[in-house]
Order: structure tokens, then C-alpha cells, then sequence
């Protein structure tokens, strides 16, 4: 039977970042690979390179990780957008899952060999990281490490957007930009939990049958449409709840387009993202649209605007380690499965960078220490 987590909770963002610690006592600590940034800049700055690990220190585990999730916030942490990041050099990579390899002094709730998932502001791009205990959780049963890898950054986000803020209820409907990605693909599954949710989903035209498939009842291309006449056309009141990752003037179109009681839930400013490098114009248009609203105004359009950053959440232990056991309760159920779009080894990490960059993907994209081998694969499943 599977214990439960540390307190059943988890941080978000731990005071330090997890990583490579000096062995006790001076010895010698075997090396291992880790992905490291550089400088602020394209795809080449961040780097493989070799790191000394050490023993884990009194309350932490030591995880020789499996798989890691690659997430928005590290596309702009390598530009230098992303403000909980420790300054350069250092090791990004808010996700991982792996297993656990030693205990430090005074855990009790986990055991060498558990299968865990980590969450950290940073510093999981690594084959073998130490972190508090309290910031692993125990992987469901059934679930590979790439999926495990893929569900708290997304399904967190999402779960806590549409239901802790969003207050999401029957016959409602929700607006979800970016719906192909690692956060849109987790919303559209939470949705579906709830008893006839309309969906519309903002994507590529290419991407539009898998979205019909997934439960989007309107998908529409933001590259060739305007989503709010679109929108408008199927519910002239607008929508319930819009899910804002974008920033900029999409923020006052999520706006205008919620019906009265509706929720704005702004996560992300992938606006700012146009190239491999910060882009100062794009920048400053972004500044310049960026939505703004007093509190006076806001009483009279009987509207709601929510800020989300789960990278801020770093004391919040119960609240984050609630929602976590709900997301397993839910994966256990088979109410929602994460979606890989792609595996890309170390090696390759600014392939992967740019598939999620030039959205090219369909779900989550996933980094590995070591390419995967078909047969060790077959061994885990």
C-alpha cells in the first residue's frame, strides 16, 4: 500500500535550489550529467556538463532522475524573462521523476528505490539531485517516469486555475489558449470531469483534429482567425472562465470576452516569446498592452481577474500537496493521463527547447538523461 507523502504536501519552490552538494567528510562524490545554462541568450546556452554530486543533507533524498519536464518558464529563463531563476550558471528544471537512491538523516517517509516525482523553482536537469523530502511525491501505480515527469508542473497549474480559482461548475465554458501544450492539453482532461463543459481551444490549424478528439468542441486557429469574433459567434455572451498564458493585449480581450460572473486567470506571458533571444520590441509591446484594471472598475463589470504563478508557491506545503493528491486520485481513476508529445535526451536539449518554442508540440515535452533503449523500456512496463 503506498505511504503517503511527506505530510501529504509538497513545496513548490524550495528556499535553495536542489543540486549537487559536497560529500560529507571531503571524499571524492561521483560525477554526473546536468544541463546547464550558461548565460542568458539561444538555444546553445544551455549546455551538458559534468557535476560532483554528494550525500543528501538531513531531511533530504538523493534521486537518480528518470525523466524531466520541460515547461514555458524555462524557455524564458534561458532569455533571462524568468525572475525566480538564480542567475547564470545554473542548472534550470522545475519537474522530474526518478528514483530514490538515499535517505538523508531523519527522513522516514520515503524509502531507498520509491518511485517519486520532484517539484523545485529550479536545478532538476540532472541525473542525480538531492532535494527535500518534502518536495517528492510518490509516483501512482502504473506510471512511467515520463509521465510522471509531465503532470505536477501542467496538472497543478491547471487544476488550481479552473477549480481553486476558477470555481469551474456544470454547463459552464472555458477559453483555453496554448490547448495543445503541457498546461492546455491538463486543462481540456479537468474539464472533462465536470459534466458538460463547453470547450474552445485556441491552435494551429494542424493541431485542431487531436484537440476535437481530446473533448475541444470548438477549436479555433489564432493564426488566421481573431478567437473573440470566433467565440462570439457560438456564445455571444462570451465564455465563464479564460485561461490567459499569453499577457499583453490578449489579457483585455480574455477580458471582454467573460460573460458577467466570468473569471480571468492570467499564468504566463508567452508573448513575449518571438525568437531564441529576448526581444526587446516585443518587450516593450507587451508592457505596453498589458492589461490594467482599477478595483473600482472592476465593480461594475461583475467580472473576476486572477493571477497564477506556481514558481511563488514556495511555503505553501498543504495547499500544493492537497492538490497533488487529488491530480493521483485522478490519474488512478483514469480520469486524466499525461500526453508526451516527445523524448529528447540530454544531448539534444535544444531540439527539444524548439519544439515547444515554434509550438510544434502536442502535449508535453520531455527530456532524458540517456536516449531511451527500446529494451530498458520493456523492462520498466
Amino acid at each position: 500500500s503506498p505511504r503517503p507523502g511527506a505530510g501529504a504536501a509538497a513545496a513548490a519552490a524550495p528556499a535553495r535550489a536542489p543540486g549537487p552538494e559536497p560529500p560529507a567528510g571531503g571524499g571524492e562524490a561521483a560525477e554526473h550529467r546536468a544541463l546547464v545554462l550558461t548565460g542568458f541568450g539561444g538555444y546553445d546556452k544551455v549546455k551538458v556538463q559534468a557535476r560532483r554530486g554528494g550525500s543528501p543533507r538531513p531531511g533530504e533524498v538523493s534521486v537518480r532522475v528518470r525523466a524531466c519536464g520541460l515547461n514555458f518558464a524555462d524557455l524564458m529563463a534561458r532569455q533571462g524573462l524568468y525572475d525566480p531563476l538564480p542567475p547564470p550558471p545554473v542548472c534550470p528544471g522545475m519537474e522530474c521523476a526518478g528514483t530514490v537512491r538515499a535517505l538523508g538523516d531523519g527522513v522516514r517517509d520515503r524509502q531507498v528505490g520509491d518511485k517519486v516525482m520532484v517539484l523545485a523553482r529550479s536545478g532538476l536537469w540532472q541525473e542525480v539531485v538531492n532535494v527535500p523530502a518534502s518536495q517528492t511525491f510518490l509516483m501512482p501505480e502504473g506510471m512511467s517516469f515520463e509521465e510522471a515527469a509531465a503532470l505536477l508542473v501542467n496538472y497543478i497549474t491547471a487544476y488550481m486555475i479552473l477549480f481553486d480559482f476558477g470555481n469551474l461548475r456544470p454547463n459552464q465554458s472555458v477559453l483555453i489558449h496554448m490547448a495543445a501544450g503541457g498546461v492546455g492539453t491538463a486543462a481540456i482532461q479537468l474539464c472533462k470531469t465536470v459534466e458538460n463543459v463547453t470547450i474552445f481551444g485556441t491552435a494551429s490549424a494542424s493541431k485542431h483534429d487531436s484537440l476535437k478528439e481530446s473533448g475541444v468542441a470548438y477549436p479555433i486557429d489564432y493564426r488566421t482567425m481573431d478567437y473573440a469574433e470566433e467565440v462570439r459567434k457560438i456564445s455571444p455572451k462570451g465564455v465563464d472562465i479564460v485561461l490567459d498564458p499569453l499577457g499583453g493585449s490578449d489579457t483585455s480581450k480574455a477580458f471582454n470576452l467573460l460573460k458577467p460572473m466570468g473569471k480571468l486567470i492570467t499564468y504566463g506571458l508567452a508573448n513575449l516569446l518571438t525568437g531564441q533571444k529576448k526581444n526587446l520590441m516585443a518587450m516593450a509591446k507587451t508592457w505596453w498592452n498589458q492589461f490594467s484594471i482599477s478595483a473600482l472598475q472592476l465593480l461594475h463589470h461583475n467580472k473576476a481577474v486572477c493571477g497564477y504563478h506556481l514558481g511563488y508557491m514556495d511555503e505553501e506545503f498543504e495547499l500544493v500537496g492537497g492538490v497533488v493528491a487529488k491530480l493521483v486520485n485522478l490519474y488512478s481513476q483514469g480520469k486524466i493521463k499525461p500526453k508526451i508529445d516527445s523524448v529528447w535526451p540530454f544531448d539534444q536539449v535544444a531540439d527539444a527547447m524548439r519544439q515547444m518554442q515554434e509550438k510544434k508540440n502536442v502535449g508535453k515535452v520531455i527530456l532524458v538523461p540517456e536516449a531511451p533503449k527500446e529494451e530498458s523500456k520493456k523492462e520498466e512496463n
